[in-house]
């Protein structure tokens, strides 16, 4: 009779609760995307490749390797994942029984003008005993709480903690991807500096032969004061490029030591590595593929996942909590007879149903604020998704144009690189003015140093693509 009375009255409230439950809709995320790159629907992609295996150079994998276990900012990211680890296990234990077991021993002493005081009393005088006073009180047992949860709430959200632990795996694997492109930026961004320090090396000494033939014809008196001079003001304008080169050089390499997690120091490296032909042949796939391939995707559709069951479980704060309370142990007031059974024996058992009443403004702003998320992170994974898309489109047309480029400028060098040799024979044989001299060769210098600079372009956009398409971090 008590049960079936306790179960109608559970009915009774739980109906109430639902019928207060604010109506909110859970938004949907648009994951279509576009089938093809620029009318290419080969589904190969260049993710797939391992990162060992796509950037074939000893030193830089050896420099990757480094970051990959020393990198500080990957290492703290790697214990809020240890975090994220233990809230899992926090929530799980939170929807199973809570157990403590215990002893203790205590003295009391009553005044005869209280409650326990009369019954003491009168406890005397009908048995013709002494109570003992003051009373000592010994105890050993077990108590038990469980929350049985009825509507999924404490279940609900554990698995929200667990996903964001998953959400959490995903951002580290998007961060290892950063950071190896980071490294390989920095590391090719250093093989170009080397490249140019080459150039202003030669070119100083071009310009120190051409300004020694000047002043031989100075002394012959074919030109004047002035042409040496300004020929040694180009040599001088070249040393003072040198400097500089050395200078980002030295800021590089510590930036790729930074990302190493170690002191300055040089880094070793293979210049030959960037006159190699940057590869063209790289297999975007189809746009699909991000969906499985980026990190930084995945993390938003699991942050997505588990923003839906927070709003489950703020919508189950509304509804009444069912507990089951039990005890069981030993208690005495002389402690040799406190384990005597059944005697000293002691346990209860109740429940009880707990519904939310006066402070449901509160809830109701979690349980809002909670929809609120769930939508921002509809919007967050669609903006996601939307901004992988737009860097491999920009990459592949970067990609394409910077290898149009890159063939122009070799030409332009080819030409400015003869002219240098034009102008000084005819310097030499007073047919060109020193003028055309200068200007000649600082177009040349220029010349190379761009053809380098849209060599470094190219390498980061080979680079970039491969992150782009979320590779490297598998």
């Amino acid at each position: 009779m008590i049960t079936r009375t306790l179960n109608k009255g559970y009915i009774l409230i739980a109906l109430v609760a639902y019928s207060c439950v604010p109506k909110l809709s859970i938004q949907e995320a648009n994951k279509v995307v576009p089938e093809q790159y620029a009318g290419k629907r080969d589904t190969t992609n260049t993710a797939k490749t391992n990162w060992r295996t796509y950037f074939n150079d000893e030193y830089l994998i050896a420099l990757i390797d480094t970051a990959l276990s020393k990198n500080q900012e990957l290492n703290i990211f790697l214990q809020e994942l240890e975090v994220a680890k233990n809230e899992v296990r926090a929530r799980k234990g939170e929807y199973l029984p809570f157990v403590d077991v215990g002893a203790g021993a205590g003295i009391e002493k009553v005044g005869h003008y209280t409650r326990d005081g009369a019954v003491e009393e009168n406890l005397q005088i009908k048995e013709g005993k002494e109570f003992p006073e003051p009373l000592p009180d010994f105890m050993i047992g077990a108590r038990a709480r469980w929350e049985l949860d009825v509507w999924r709430k404490l279940r609900n959200a554990k698995k929200s903690a667990l996903v964001r632990y998953l959400s959490s795996v995903e951002g580290r694997n998007f961060m290892v991807t950063n950071l190896i492109a980071e490294i390989a930026n920095s590391y090719y961004e250093l093989l170009a500096l080397d490249s140019q320090l080459e150039i202003v090396m030669q070119n100083i000494q071009i310009q120190s032969d051409a300004l020694e033939v000047v002043k031989l014809q100075k002394q012959s008196a074919r030109v004047t004061e002035l042409a040496v001079k300004r020929f040694e003001a180009q040599v001088l304008d070249t040393k003072s490029l040198e400097f500089e080169i050395r200078q980002l050089i030295v800021e590089t390499e510590n930036r790729i030591n930074f990302l190493l997690g170690r002191y300055p120091q040089p880094i070793v490296r293979d210049l030959q590595k960037f006159s190699d032909p940057v590869p063209d042949s790289i297999m975007a796939g189809i746009p699909s593929q991000l969906l499985e391939n980026r990190p930084d995707i995945r993390q938003a559709e699991l942050e997505l996942a588990a923003a839906k069951l927070d709003i489950h479980v703020a919508k189950a704060k509304f509804y009444p909590s069912v507990g089951i309370t039990a005890g069981i142990g030993y208690q005495a007031f002389n402690a040799k007879y406190l384990l005597t059974t059944p005697e000293s024996l002691m346990y209860s058992m109740f429940g009880d149903i707990v519904a939310p009443a006066i402070n449901r403004n509160a809830i109701k702003a979690v349980y809002n604020s909670a929809n609120a998320q769930q939508i921002q992170a509809v919007y967050n994974y669609e903006q996601t998704v939307l901004n992988a898309f737009i860097e491999v489109v920009n990459q592949l047309s970067n990609i394409d144009n910077l290898k149009k480029s890159y063939d122009l400028k070799e030409l332009q060098v080819q030409a400015l690189t003869e002219s240098v040799d034009i102008s000084n024979n005819l310097f030499k044989s007073a047919r060109a003015d020193y003028m055309e001299v200068l200007l000649t060769q600082r177009e040349a210098l220029e010349s190379r140093f761009d053809l380098v600079e849209t060599k470094m372009q190219q390498t980061h956009a080979w680079i970039n693509i491969y992150r782009a398409l979320g590779g490297g971090w598998n």
